[in-house]
């Protein structure tokens, strides 16, 4: 993938992947196991958007984090990287911030709503990428994660290849909020025959402060 890691990238993974085998199957984090397995369907498939975008030196924040993907292994690798880590389960947040410590990584780890806390001040437009791998449809990604960007700056949606039609379905919301389509990104996870797609969106102007909405609004109404 031609991404230089730093010296302790290694045995930070190593800790990461040993937390997530014996803590996952209790906090249902991942359904995914297996040392070759989460290497490559999460580590690299995280690690896959450093060659997307620049990330020294940004402020990111990644939404509904889960496990910690992409965030943590974007972190490890670069760790010039100022990191929130946002998702609304406690028991996700508590090992995310579990492992954080194991790690020796700074991060936030935040348990909230992303649509309760894109109105809070402090996070608002505040951060230079925001980064999700959820699996929500990309219109309802794009209202969740663009109001916590700052203008100037990107959201990336990690999706599968067949995402073209949630693309088109939500051009009229990205615009709404704020945003313009930069680019689509197709890569292949090495040593596997899996290929997925990077969704980057810049944001080119100010969400509407009424931006998002409530989840069950969001869900029921497409933004038009």
């Amino acid at each position: 993938m031609n991404i230089e890691l730093p010296p302790n990238a290694e045995a930070a993974f190593k800790a990461y992947y040993d937390l997530l085998e014996s803590c996952g199957q209790n906090v249902n984090l991942t359904a995914i196991s297996g040392v070759e397995e989460v290497a490559r369907l999460h580590f690299l498939d995280s690690l896959a958007l450093l060659n997307t975008t620049k990330f020294k030196k940004k402020n990111v924040i990644d939404i509904g984090s889960g496990a910690g993907f992409p965030g943590l292994p974007l972190k490890i690798a670069e760790p010039s990287i100022n990191l929130t880590l946002l998702d609304a389960t406690s028991k996700r947040i508590n090992f995310l911030t579990e492992l954080s410590t194991i790690l020796k990584i700074d991060a936030s780890c935040l348990n909230s709503r992303a649509e309760e806390a894109a109105h809070y001040s402090q996070l608002r437009e505040q951060y230079d990428i925001a980064v999700s791998r959820a699996v929500a449809r990309l219109n309802i990604l794009s209202e969740l994660c663009l109001p916590f960007v700052q203008v100037g700056g990107k959201f990336i949606a990690m999706k599968s290849l067949d995402s073209s039609d949630e693309l088109e379905e939500a051009k009229s919301a990205i615009s709404i909020l704020g945003g313009s389509l930069n680019q689509e990104i197709d890569y292949t996870i090495p040593g596997t025959n899996v290929t997925h797609r990077v969704i980057i969106i810049d944001k080119i102007q100010s969400t509407p402060e009424k931006y998002p909405r409530r989840f069950s609004r969001i869900q029921k109404t497409l933004l038009e």
